[in-house]
């Protein structure tokens, strides 16, 4: 029999370094808010912070196994709620994401990205084939499928990319062949025109901008333009905490949230982005670290997705900042300015907490 759960079986070290990041976040939040009409903004990002803070402390109490029963009802539900949005949802700037819950919204794709990490851990919980098959693909597509094309119409395509390295880790994981590979690489390549042709216009012309960068840099490159600008000013240390020129004169659009790496690369220079990449760093390593400890594999494929999808964000939209990738709207985990996208990773960061206090549990 394992020894009964404790508290100190938290992953306190695994908070520790996501709170670390949250709370530079609310900081830059208030730098770069503190002189423009949406000074204030820290204040709503550290209630989230703190309401999000004490979900995953409960969620570090659950036994992740239960939730894991309630899947196919919880991924039900989500359908609707998606379904729901773009037959009778809000419209927002001409998106339909939210839900409204008295004065607060809730971005449903953000919790559907959760439900999609523990449908991949149930799906491989109990399997014992030691290579993934076809039918595996072809099910796990249309599982993540489905809600990634529903998010995809709201229009959130960058939330909708996210689907893809939960299911992608949890193939790689579980055990894809290399031909499975190298002709879902093929059949990805040969769609391209089909997925090009539904793209929205805006979209398409991210997509240019990325390919020919130094064109129309005052309309459709502005943006790239300018966080290449702000990194590149902040030199080695910075200009330091609410000099941000950039972001204070509203240069760098949404400087509080999807461009929040430029705006703090611009105050706190390469040592100060460093510095937050390590903490990245550290947190990708201990949940790596806490799937090697699971108990199960349940537990192993549920820490794994929560990597992959953060590991996907951070990239994605420090590539954005820097130029190299196109701009997809996908916040940086953490830092951004969000309730749900921080209610989503401390969430998922309470369930890690809960494989890892179970290491020991039979």
């Amino acid at each position: 029999m394992g020894r009964s759960f404790r508290m100190s079986d938290i992953d306190w070290f695994l908070l520790a370094l996501a709170l670390a990041i949250a709370i530079i976040g609310v900081v830059e939040i208030y730098s770069t808010t503190l002189h423009s009409p949406l000074a204030g903004q820290y204040k709503k990002q550290v209630y989230w912070l703190i309401l999000s803070s004490v979900l995953a402390l409960v969620a570090s109490r659950l036994d992740y196994h239960l939730i894991l029963e309630q899947i196919p009802w919880l991924y039900g539900v989500s359908l609707l709620l998606l379904v729901g949005l773009l037959v009778a949802g809000r419209s927002i700037a001409g998106t339909r994401r939210w839900l409204q819950f008295g004065p607060m919204s809730f971005q449903v794709s953000e919790i559907v990205k959760l439900i999609i990490i523990l449908v991949v851990a149930a799906y491989f919980a109990n399997r014992r084939i030691k290579a993934v098959t076809w039918g595996d693909l072809v099910k796990l597509g249309m599982i993540a499928g489905i809600p990634a094309i529903l998010v995809a119409l709201e229009p959130d395509l960058g939330t909708a990319l996210t689907f893809v390295p939960i299911v992608a880790a949890g193939v790689i994981f579980a055990g894809i062949r290399l031909q499975h590979i190298a002709i879902l690489c093929l059949v990805g390549i040969l769609l391209l025109p089909v997925g090009w042709h539904f793209l929205r216009p805006y979209q398409r012309e991210r997509i240019m901008t990325f390919v020919h960068p130094t064109q129309n840099t005052q309309s459709t490159s502005y943006q790239v333009t300018q966080t290449k600008i702000a990194i590149g000013s902040g030199g080695f240390w910075g200009k330091g905490l609410g000099n941000g020129t950039q972001s204070r004169l509203g240069f760098i659009p949404v400087s509080h949230a999807d461009s929040i790496f430029a705006a703090f690369a611009e105050e706190q220079g390469f040592v100060g982005t460093l510095l937050v990449l390590l903490l990245y760093f550290a947190l990708l390593l201990r949940l790596l670290d806490g799937a090697q400890m699971a108990p199960d594999r349940a537990g192993a494929f549920l820490l794994i997705g929560l990597a992959a999808v953060l590991f996907f964000q951070v990239v994605v939209n420090t590539g954005m900042m820097i130029g190299v990738l196109p701009i997809t709207g996908i916040p940086l985990p953490l830092m951004s300015q969000g309730g749900s996208s921080l209610l989503f990773t401390f969430l998922g960061l309470g369930l890690a907490m809960s494989v890892r206090a179970r290491r020991y549990v039979n």
